[in-house]
């Protein structure tokens, strides 16, 4: 008899494993503490993960496969992958243990070393999701100093024949970045969200707060943005195509007060717990482009295929190839904690309200919030990657680590010295007014650097240029920008970084 395990974000029924039924081999699904308790998770995000696993192991269950699913709060549920797996073992009389590799590396370790306890025969598989190995980052970049993302990208484009033709890209460039940064003013008209038809999430919420865990967020059953099985995520990616594409490149980085969804595909956690697969998502948008030339521009359906199969294959190989010391880099030093606010959404600066509200709401925000708003003002106040890596990981339903962590880490807060981003990502109120309608209702003045009335990201802008001048001298992309900020006469600088102390000191007053 064979065990086979399958993690909460491995949920692919395209896997060979599934392409013949024997019942010599048992699956076996857990929902455990061990994966709840590790750090504070949004409601809708413990909820969809569960939701998605009971309903994979129905699917697979109904075409004739052997299975065992460990409820949350089952009577033999013993509550680590370990425990449970001993359990089983020994239950099934197993003579040998299969599993896929886990994209964490906590996980990863984990089962290597709970492998060699074990008396029986073992065999590891791979996910067979990604379009690219754990290793194959590091190879493409083997001697080079930058690893720069457009390179990648651009093999990967060449390697699976998508939007190029004899290994050139469609429309003559291969990155339509430059259109992508429109500010969104009321038109075109946002269709509304695709909404799954998921069953039973209020008796899953009502488990999880009946045995205790501790969440965070809120949660809607009738507004529920995460599909829970294949076809849903499927309808999901055909409504973002017929609805979203013709407009997403244009403004995929734009914010308002009013919009949460934008046009944005909201995809990532379908991707991410497996239900579909990177390489079918771009073939499918791609072929819908094909179609639809006459209405959709290319620059739309590059900035999509950019996010799926540059940065996300991009970030992954990132994560593979500088675990596990990543995920203690912090080469700027910064120690300060996570304001309040940021659990509670409480806080003046309209920007930050509007963007954390929203998190706790739908357990989303799309990249451009998390960067640019949450991230941009964590960086600036100095505040402790780890305290920002535990928040970004628990608010958010597509948060797994190997996505979350290179992210926040690198992109976010370059905190790893420019592995994943040659300069940070800061930037006064000037970038988020012409980015979204934050500013024109915010209490704040975006114009003014100093005073009760100045908005915080000015003076925390030019503070933590200050603070960390000798840590950018050398780096030409900071240049410009330094040699603004010697020209800030020194009684105005002065007055910025008071009032950069006071925010930083007393960050859920302002």
């Amino acid at each position: 008899m064979i065990l086979r395990l399958i993690l909460g974000d491995q949920l692919n029924e395209n896997h060979s494993w599934f392409k013949q039924v024997d019942d010599n081999n048992i699956y076996v699904l857990m929902e455990m503490r061990q994966e709840t308790d590790y750090v504070k998770h949004h409601i809708q995000k413990v909820v969809a993960f569960f939701s998605a696993m009971r309903a994979f192991e129905k699917r697979i269950k109904s075409k004739g496969h052997r299975t065992h699913y460990i409820k949350l709060d089952s009577t033999d549920n013993r509550q680590t992958i370990e425990a449970n797996l001993k359990s089983l073992i020994k239950q099934y009389k197993i003579s040998q243990f299969q599993y896929q590799l886990p994209d964490e590396y906590r996980l990863d370790q984990h089962l290597i070393e709970f492998c060699k306890s074990l008396n029986i025969n073992t065999e590891v598989f791979d996910t067979e999701h990604f379009m690219s190995s754990r290793t194959d980052l590091s190879v493409f970049y083997e001697g080079k100093k930058q690893y720069v993302m457009e390179f990648f990208y651009r093999n990967m484009r060449k390697k699976f024949d998508l939007l190029v033709e004899n290994n050139q890209p469609f429309g003559g460039q291969w990155n339509f970045d430059k259109n992508n940064r429109n500010k969104w003013k009321g038109s075109p008209e946002i269709p509304k969200a695709y909404l799954p038809k998921n069953e039973n999430l209020g008796a899953i919420k009502q488990m999880i707060e009946e045995v205790g865990i501790k969440t965070l967020g809120k949660f809607n059953e009738n507004h529920f943005l995460f599909p829970s099985n294949r076809p849903e995520a499927l309808e999901q990616l055909n409504y973002f195509c017929k609805n979203l594409l013709i407009h997403f490149g244009d403004y995929q980085d734009a914010m308002h007060e009013k919009e949460i969804n934008l046009f944005h595909s909201r995809i990532s956690f379908a991707l991410n717990v497996k239900l579909i697969s990177p390489l079918e998502v771009v073939q499918v948008a791609i072929e819908f482009y094909k179609q639809n030339q006459d209405s959709i521009e290319l620059s739309q359906i590059e900035g999509f295929v950019r996010q799926i199969i540059g940065w996300r294959e991009y970030i992954r190989g990132i994560y593979w190839k500088e675990m596990p010391s990543y995920a203690s880099k912090n080469v700027l030093n910064n120690t300060n904690p996570l304001p309040d606010f940021y659990w509670t959404g409480k806080t003046k600066m309209n920007c930050l309200s509007h963007s954390i509200n929203n998190s706790l709401e739908n357990a989303h925000a799309h990249h451009i919030q998390r960067l640019m708003i949450t991230g941009n003002f964590a960086l600036l106040a100095q505040i402790h990657p780890q305290k920002l890596d535990q928040w970004y990981l628990g608010i958010y339903a597509d948060a797994i680590e190997w996505v979350q962590l290179p992210n926040t880490r690198g992109m976010s807060q370059w905190a790893d010295g420019g592995i994943v981003a040659t300069k940070p990502y800061i930037s006064a109120a000037a970038y988020i007014n012409k980015m979204s309608t934050y500013c024109s209702g915010c209490g704040y003045d975006r114009k003014i650097r100093t005073g009760e009335n100045a908005c915080p990201f000015n003076s925390l802008y030019w503070n933590f240029l200050d603070d960390k001048k000798e840590q950018f001298a050398k780096n030409n992309r900071m240049a410009m920008m330094l040699r603004l900020l010697e020209k800030i006469p020194v009684e105005e600088l002065t007055a910025i970084k008071q009032r950069a102390a006071s925010i930083i000191q007393n960050p859920d007053e302002y």
